[in-house]
């Protein structure tokens, strides 16, 4: 089981998708990356699933009784997951995400991709689906042996079955970009670059991020300068002024966050970027209480075991206005996360991989990594029925909880994501900076949001 300990880990049509791919493919070289903004941060980007393993190459999956006497924890399969959101009501009515792109970003990425989503998707009798890959700058052969390879390899075959589990008529890009071991390259100028570069190519309705970096790791921010993280921002700024969804991960570290060296964690509350980025949903993590059969035996509560679910204040973004009606609580700053899904560990999610050729299996994984993807499938759902790119969804997140039968479910047990000392936030009535508006009815929700987007 991989846990995040870093804390990071207008749609087009199938046959025009893949023109658009190709093309972003025929710019994909060093030279596009170059066209970032000079001034970049030597902040070193981690997956989130970077991390050790406690459940790691199984034969195949297992039932959860069988999870909780082996591991002590619960194991979810794609189909439990379906049925705890309430999604198979909506591939009934044939909204399965078909037509729409969702844009994975991962440095190195995975050789055995595809080969890995076609096992999974069999596995539990779902149709899989073309990944197509776009190779962003010089990526270095993959090596097994090299731990940062196999660290994003995982992180990129979470991110793609996890938005195959939600939307499985849904295209795939997975964007890989290539970070070199040097020092002062980080790889976030690299992965804005090549977000911008689709976004910019029309290739894609929905960016999931599954990586981030402490805000307080950027040069200059102890002296108060945010250039470093403004700088790269303009992946988001195109986004949005394309309509495209852009989410990413909350982290894994609660209410604190990694350090610089991804050794150890600050000892007061911070937060981590792209997450925080007002113009990027912020997805964080709750924990499933799921029978065999995926029905809900208790209400959920905040990820926090082997990891907890990021959120709190921006030391960098002032609150912005989407946020006015939950003022009393993020006060006069950006407030994380906007939503949550699945994350927890003991609740984890069922994933194949071929990467390592002696670690081949079924492993099961947890972490905001893997929630992110989650609600990107989501997304892609709303995007089917709106018959457009919803876009930044975060004002429409805020307004709709404000109103019974739009599909946000309430996280409020009195959990929190307190974490490694520093004391968190507690899942109360209402918004709250450990889930967020809380998690989501997918049927009433996807109907919901499609409709805001129109207006």
């Amino acid at each position: 089981m991989h846990i995040a300990r870093t804390g990071r880990g207008v749609a087009a049509a199938t046959a025009t998708a893949a023109a658009l791919v190709a093309a972003a493919l025929a710019t994909a070289a060093p030279a596009g990356v170059a066209a970032a903004p000079a001034a970049v941060p030597h902040t070193f980007a981690a997956p989130a699933v970077a991390g050790h393993t406690l459940a790691h190459d199984v034969d195949s999956p297992i039932s959860i009784a069988q999870c909780q006497a082996k591991w002590h924890i619960n194991c979810y399969t794609p189909l439990q997951y379906r049925t705890a959101y309430h999604l198979d009501s909506l591939y009934r009515k044939g909204v399965t995400g078909k037509g729409r792109t969702i844009v994975i970003v991962d440095s190195f990425g995975s050789p055995t991709i595809q080969h890995d989503l076609d096992v999974y998707s069999k596995q539990f009798g779902m149709p899989s689906t073309k990944v197509d890959v776009v190779k962003w700058g010089k990526v270095p052969p993959f090596d097994p042996k090299n731990s940062d390879m196999t660290g994003w390899a995982g992180e990129s075959t979470l991110d793609v079955e996890m938005a195959h589990a939600v939307a499985p008529g849904a295209k795939i890009v997975l964007v890989e970009t290539g970070v070199a071991e040097t020092e002062g390259v980080t790889g976030l100028p690299e992965m804005m670059s090549a977000e911008k570069s689709l976004i910019d190519h029309g290739v894609g309705d929905v960016i999931t991020q599954s990586f981030g970096a402490t805000e307080n790791t950027f040069p200059g921010f102890g002296k108060g300068d945010f250039s470093s993280i403004r700088n790269l921002r303009y992946a988001f700024e195109d986004a949005a002024r394309k309509h495209v969804t852009v989410l990413a991960s909350s982290g894994d570290g609660g209410a604190t966050d990694s350090t610089a060296d991804g050794k150890g964690y600050y000892k007061q509350r911070v937060n981590s970027w792209p997450s925080a980025d007002p113009l990027v949903t912020s997805v964080g993590g709750t924990q499933l209480h799921l029978d065999e059969q995926g029905k809900r035996i208790a209400p959920d509560s905040v990820y926090n075991d082997y990891g907890a679910g990021g959120g709190g204040q921006s030391h960098v973004f002032t609150r912005p206005d989407f946020q006015n009606g939950v003022k009393k609580v993020v006060g006069s700053r950006r407030g994380t996360p906007d939503v949550s899904m699945a994350a927890a560990v003991n609740g984890g999610a069922w994933v194949y991989s071929s990467y390592d050729p002696t670690a081949v299996g079924w492993d099961v994984y947890g972490g905001t990594s893997e929630a992110s993807p989650l609600f990107s499938g989501v997304v892609a759902l709303a995007d089917q029925v709106a018959g457009h790119r919803v876009g930044d969804i975060n004002a429409a997140l805020y307004s709709l909880a404000k109103h019974k039968g739009t599909g946000i479910v309430d996280v409020n047990d009195g959990t929190d994501n307190s974490y490694q000392g520093v004391t968190g936030y507690k899942a109360v009535n209402g918004y709250d900076m450990a889930t967020g508006v809380g998690t989501v009815d997918a049927p009433a929700f996807v109907a919901a949001l499609a409709k805001a987007s129109r207006h």
